[in-house]
């Protein structure tokens, strides 16, 4: 089902995902019926490789878009995709999904977040690199994301992962 706000898309498919929602971005793709799917990819319908949300995520941060928010139900799994909105109108748990988001992202193409690819993400001014860390350390209370060298202590040269990395 979609449904079209005036500030979000809201997506909602039936049952719960066979994948760990935190892990959309990087996991392999699973089917819950591999005949379907590849029929599907035959007729040019979808591509079978599992990359769509890492589109989508690639996007939201490309077009300054608050981050993609995936809620899974008893029933159902929705993913929610937000109209722009400044960082300021942000709440904080949107910051951290975006950071964690950042992070899976470069991540997967080799590289490690930092405080500026984080400031570049949200368009953040270099002079407000404070903001940026801000972020980064509410994202590190809340398990999303880690120091890539735990015993790096300079901030200035930090690097971050997913939790999971």
């Amino acid at each position: 089902m979609f449904e079209i706000f005036t500030d979000r898309v809201e997506i909602t498919n039936p049952g719960t995902p066979l994948i760990d929602p935190a892990r959309f971005i990087d996991a392999t793709p699973i089917s819950r019926n591999e005949a379907l799917a590849a029929l599907m990819r035959r007729m040019n319908i979808c591509e079978e490789r599992g990359s769509g949300i890492d589109k989508v995520i690639f996007a939201a941060e490309v077009f300054q878009l608050p981050a993609p928010d995936f809620r899974v139900s008893e029933s159902h799994t929705k993913a929610v995709l937000f109209a722009p909105r400044p960082l300021t109108a942000m709440s904080r748990d949107d910051r951290i999904r975006a950071c964690y988001q950042h992070a899976v992202l470069q991540y997967v193409s080799g590289k490690s977040m930092t405080n500026a690819s984080l400031r570049e993400r949200f368009q953040i001014p270099e002079q407000n690199y404070a903001t940026a860390s801000r972020i980064i350390a509410d994202a590190i209370e809340a398990q999303w994301i880690k120091p890539f060298e735990p015993s790096n202590k300079s901030r200035r040269h930090a690097r971050y992962v997913p939790i999971w990395a």
